[in-house]
């Protein structure tokens, strides 16, 4: 396990790239002493902790045709897009089992990246015990106008990457000196202004926090990758991104296009596995 921190952005079904990263990381043995996911990045990270290579992929793909996993039918029935009960309780229980005991053997921490709706303010919720703590993965991934909140332990919360989409500054203050950033977006994306303010705004009146993130969302985000950008000149960051733009959407119905996305995570990393690798296990 290399003493370093493993940061992965959200993106929606964007995050089959991730997945494929991850993949090609089980393939090769890489493990981290400390892992932060937000929104699809802290989904597919409880694939990686628990080693079940392909699973990432396999719920990504498998259940794009039925309206209890997310569709337009689920938002209307229960107002979460993607649906609860299917995504969180018969997939990982019944459909495609998740091992918690190997989860349960994984000796680094993990965290899944949340937006406190009252505060604004991002929290690190740490993943102990998947039973329980897989709503604080739910809560990472609960994209805002399509999701219900999340109440965990009295507070409610939604999307992690309203409030900290790249967690690269919370990894190195938790003293990784080293970080593996997966990024969902091209080399040379930046972020715009929201289009749905004022839907925001009507939407959450009773959380005026989620309206200030979002409009500020744009200069937040631009200003973490031009830190990123510092950290990896002076050594404290390696970044793995795509290629190109990529032609899948944030809700991704076409099979072929994320079967695509996740070959070009998993080849973008094997590209760069020795420049990985020498990073990693380089002294500081």
């Amino acid at each position: 396990m290399y003493q370093a921190g493993l940061v992965l952005e959200g993106g929606g079904m964007k995050g089959l790239y991730t997945a494929g990263v991850l993949d090609f990381f089980l393939d090769m043995g890489i493990e981290f002493s400390n892992c932060y996911g937000v929104s699809a990045g802290a989904c597919h990270l409880c694939s990686f902790l628990s080693g079940q290579r392909g699973r990432a992929l396999a719920i990504s793909v498998d259940y794009l045709n039925d309206k209890n996993y997310c569709s337009i039918y689920n938002l209307i029935k229960t107002g979460d897009l993607f649906g609860v009960k299917m995504c969180y309780d018969d997939i990982p229980n019944k459909l495609n089992l998740y091992d918690y005991e190997k989860f349960n053997a994984y000796q680094g921490k993990a965290y899944a990246v949340v937006t406190n709706i009252r505060t604004g303010r991002a929290e690190y919720l740490r993943l102990k015990d998947m039973h329980k703590d897989i709503q604080a993965v739910r809560a990472s991934a609960s994209l805002p106008l399509v999701s219900r909140n999340v109440k965990i332990n009295g507070e409610e919360y939604l999307d992690g990457g309203l409030a900290d989409s790249i967690p690269i500054m919370r990894s190195i203050l938790d003293g990784n000196r080293k970080n593996v950033v997966v990024l969902t977006k091209e080399e040379g994306y930046r972020r715009k202004p929201s289009s749905h303010l004022e839907l925001m705004k009507l939407c959450y009146a009773k959380y005026p926090k989620v309206y200030e993130l979002m409009k500020n969302r744009h200069i937040s985000y631009n200003e973490t990758l031009d830190y990123l950008k510092a950290q990896t000149d002076n050594g404290q960051a390696f970044v793995i991104r795509p290629r190109k733009k990529s032609n899948v959407g944030r809700i991704e119905k076409n099979r072929d296009k994320l079967l695509t996305l996740y070959q070009e995570g998993y080849e973008d990393a094997k590209a760069c596995q020795a420049e990985l690798l020498a990073y990693l296990e380089q002294k500081q």
